[in-house]
């Protein structure tokens, strides 16, 4: 038997157990803050896209030629 082998029944007792230890004031706070967090770090992945996006489409505009103003 391993770790990998628990099933529903072992899962609700770890629940339970945790759940007695901690009290759920304290299992709502933290699943608030992991929450936040995981809304935090999708909102950082989106800004980091968009930038990269506006990096591209900057740089797709600008396609003229450099010209030598010495040769002229």
């Amino acid at each position: 038997m391993g770790i990998g082998n628990i099933g529903l029944p072992g899962i609700l007792l770890i629940a339970v157990v945790v759940l007695v230890l901690f009290g759920r004031g304290k299992i709502s706070g933290l699943m608030g803050e992991v929450g936040k967090g995981i809304t935090s770090f999708k909102k950082g992945i989106n800004e980091g896209q968009q930038e990269l996006e506006e990096e591209a489409a900057d740089t797709a505009k600008d396609v003229t030629p450099e010209t030598d103003k010495d040769k002229v």
